[in-house]
């Protein structure tokens, strides 16, 4: 285990990709013990013979589908009627549309590269800072792995056996309030500096619900998953599928964002991205059988057993290494090496699976945003191509918010037990 681990970080400072990073430390561990070397392969397709995670590449479809079939700008317009008026107008406009955008891509990185591809152009323009438009759409991406349907939802559910659905209605109050805590945190920082709204007054209401009537088959999206979740009528998995047909109906027939000759191009774009998550689980699943034969799920509940038995006290610890571990982990990767080992920890202190879902996701989350080697910092940035320097100057405010709202759902669990107690 410890050569393991010696590979494991001589991969990582070489720069590999995650991926290989973990299946590489994964392999020569099994390598040492030649009996065992069939493991490596036979977990791997083991891992992924799961219909349940049919719903990843189905919802990357649908996201992929959304955002070429014009309904990125019809949510923009939607989200300008309702927030432009306020300080730091443009940058209000991005959060609300990564709040609307969140609820079908279900990843931080394709919802920050959306805003930093489109918004962030236009806040340099009206005369926002650079740093400040690539932080705006990082941080707003946040949302999205908290809002149904979320590729990182979808995976910790089939990694604890946690109903799916729970953990999608779960995040809905949570992705309210970092929008909220986001909001608020572009308010202070626009005051201060003078970034102007986009209008001075509010747009009348009908105007507001012109916009939202063009953006209506968009915003249909994320209605249809609750009612379809909660009425029992699709799995989650099946609710993939029908997202995806719905995304490409609507962007091609309705909006004619796109024709049916970029359908083969859209198609390779999702099967790309839903090669680079599966193979990421693959990885992990691989390494988290190195773990457990070594026992460290039962090293690691032990020595925070010995700290505290207070729950919350675990979860303060657990929130700050997981803060730590995300800063230099793809956060997918991350969760899928880790849930295994703490799902044993909360449940021996009776916490639900429900809220340490949501917080587990929103931490890695965080993580993925925060230097020095966040993937969704580093997404943005080759973008905008906004300096590491100023980027963690200006994210400052941002990480205060987020952690603090990171606390709130820590510490006040009803805030995601609510909904899904209530309807299911």
């Amino acid at each position: 285990m410890i050569v393991s681990g010696i590979v494991f970080i001589l991969l990582l400072i070489l720069g590999v990709p995650i991926a290989f990073v973990i299946l590489g430390a994964s392999v020569f561990y099994f390598a040492l013990n030649p009996m065992m070397a069939s493991t490596v392969a036979q977990r791997m397709a083991s891992s992924l013979e799961s219909f349940p995670l049919l719903a990843v590449p189905f919802f990357i479809v649908a996201g992929a589908a959304m955002a070429r079939g014009g309904i990125a700008r019809r949510l923009y317009d939607f989200a300008d009627g309702l927030v432009g008026h306020w300080h730091g107008g443009l940058a209000q406009v991005a959060v609300m549309n990564s709040l609307f955008l969140g609820a079908m891509s279900g990843s931080s990185n394709a919802d920050a590269a959306i805003d930093a591809r489109t918004i962030a152009p236009i806040m340099r323009e009206r005369g926002y800072s650079n740093g400040f438009a690539s932080v705006v759409s990082a941080a707003s991406g946040a949302i999205a792995p908290i809002m149904p349907p979320s590729i990182g939802l979808i995976v910790y559910g089939l990694l604890t056996e946690t109903s799916i659905g729970r953990l999608f209605i779960g995040g809905v109050i949570p992705a309210m309030i970092i929008t909220a805590a986001l909001l608020l945190t572009v308010r202070y920082v626009a005051k201060r500096r003078g970034y102007k709204p986009e209008r001075e007054e509010r747009l009348p209401a009908r105007q507001i619900a012109t916009r939202a009537r063009a953006a209506l088959w968009a915003l249909a999206m994320p209605v249809l998953l609750i009612i379809g979740l909660r009425g029992g009528w699709f799995t989650p998995t099946e609710l993939g599928a029908i997202a995806a047909l719905y995304a490409f109906l609507v962007g091609i027939f309705i909006y004619r964002g796109f024709g049916l000759s970029e359908t083969y191009d859209l198609l390779r774009e999702s099967a790309l991205t839903t090669a680079n998550v599966l193979f990421i689980v693959a990885s992990a699943a691989v390494f988290s059988l190195v773990l457990a034969l070594e026992q460290v799920p039962q090293a690691l509940l032990s020595g925070l057993l010995t700290i505290s038995d207070n729950k919350y006290v675990v979860l303060l610890i657990l929130n700050v290494l997981l803060l730590v571990l995300g800063t230099m982990l793809e956060g997918l990767a991350l969760m899928v090496i880790l849930v295994p080992i703490l799902i044993e920890v909360t449940r021996t202190l009776g916490i639900d699976p429900v809220h340490f879902g949501i917080v587990l996701v929103f931490n890695t989350t965080i993580g993925s945003i925060t230097p020095p080697v966040g993937t969704v910092l580093y997404t943005v940035c080759s973008i905008t191509r906004c300096s590491i320097e100023e980027f963690t100057k200006e994210f400052l405010p941002f990480l205060a918010s987020l952690i603090g709202v990171l606390l709130l759902l820590t510490f006040v669990p009803p805030l995601v037990t609510f909904l899904p107690n209530l309807l299911f």
